[in-house]
């Protein structure tokens, strides 16, 4: 005896099977939307916010790309959760609506609204990772080393040569700054068959500035120097103050700086017995560093250094470079650096100026 009605075959049951499988997949995966930002001028850009810094906000767009707008133009947002910044440093990650000219933010320990002008920064997961690595860098993070090795030549008539070596190490984080450099210069000729130097000269130092409050700024560097040409032997700086950031962004920053410094200097003159001078000094100045574009960046660094010791007497020093990488880690460099003393010794000359160029490496981490 035969049923009526046989079950029906694994075939005839598949599309309903396989339309279950696909409505539960439907609801079990998170829809993806993207962050909405209307204008005051009623464009519309869709993407992602990738930060809000000071003033201005960076979205990358489904359209355009990475665009950076005003945050003042912002009529209203619609964001999925992000790391948001509020008055006394406190930092939440929540999702951003506008509603009635405020900004409802939903989240963990978020407040329920606050004004779009509270918000002092916006990051996405990778800025946070960012900015807390510069909050909170290791020993050896965040170093970026540029240098040079050149030499320069001639023969026939006469016959030269010339070998720099400027290095300058920058370590920077949001609190902290840390500087070194090194830079010297020897050269020689020959000329008739007598062999004479030229040139040679060896500076280096470094400096340590972290941030106290606000803008305020404590700094303190210690620098040092042989000139043969100056018959100077060594001159030991070691000083510190304060200073004042006046301009900061992610491109650079400006800051003015003072204090005292502790001086020594001993000489050795062809003419002259070995003398050494010890002075107290007051100085003031500036440190300034420019990022000009995605390859070139720019570095200067001036102090005046007033002689307390012995009034009217002063030095200067002056510090400028340039740097465009030309590879990874391949860029051509310029350097100066111009020390000018008020009281040299008898027959040698105020200023002395290193200037180099050429085919240099920069290694960050």
């Amino acid at each position: 005896m035969t049923d009526r009605y046989p079950p029906r075959s694994l075939s005839s049951r598949r599309p309903l099977g396989t339309a279950v499988a696909l409505l539960l997949a439907f609801f079990s995966v998170p829809a993806v939307r993207a962050d909405q930002i209307l204008l005051k001028d009623g464009d519309r850009i869709t993407g992602r916010i990738v930060k809000k810094d000071g003033p201005t906000l960076t979205v990358n767009s489904k359209n355009f790309g990475v665009v950076t707008l005003a945050w003042d133009a912002v009529a209203s947002v619609s964001a999925d959760p992000l790391h948001v910044v509020l008055p006394g440093d406190q930092t939440v990650k929540a999702a951003l609506q506008s509603r009635e000219g405020r900004l409802e933010l939903t989240g963990p320990g978020a407040p329920p609204q606050v004004d779009p002008a509270e918000v002092l920064a916006l990051r996405n997961d990778a800025e946070q990772k960012i900015y807390e690595r510069y909050l909170r860098p290791g020993l050896f993070d965040l170093w970026t080393i540029t240098g040079s090795l050149n030499i320069a030549g001639a023969t026939g008539n006469a016959k030269t040569s010339t070998f720099t070596t400027p290095v300058q190490f920058l370590r920077a984080s949001r609190t902290s700054r840390t500087t070194a450099y090194f830079n010297s210069i020897r050269s020689t000729a020959t000329v008739g068959g007598v062999s004479a130097a030229t040139a040679k000269a060896v500076r280096g130092g470094w400096g340590y500035s972290r941030t106290l409050s606000g803008k305020l700024l404590a700094n303190a560097f210690n620098d040092y120097e042989y000139d043969q040409f100056q018959s100077l032997d060594l001159r030991v700086v070691l000083g510190g103050g304060l200073g004042y950031q006046v301009w900061a962004r992610e491109s650079g920053r400006l800051a003015a700086v003072a204090g005292v410094a502790w001086n020594r200097e001993t000489f050795s003159p062809a003419q002259l017995a070995s003398f050494t001078r010890n002075s107290a000094e007051g100085y003031w100045g500036n440190d300034f560093n420019y990022q000009l574009s995605a390859r070139t960046s720019l570095s200067q660094s001036f102090r005046m250094f007033n002689n307390l010791t012995t009034t009217g007497e002063y030095r200067v020093n002056f510090d400028a470079g340039a740097a465009t990488q030309l590879t990874r880690w391949l860029n051509w460099n310029v350097s100066l650096s111009n020390r000018y003393l008020s009281n040299p010794v008898p027959g040698r000359k105020n200023n002395d100026l290193l200037y180099t160029t050429g085919l240099g490496f920069t290694f960050a981490r």
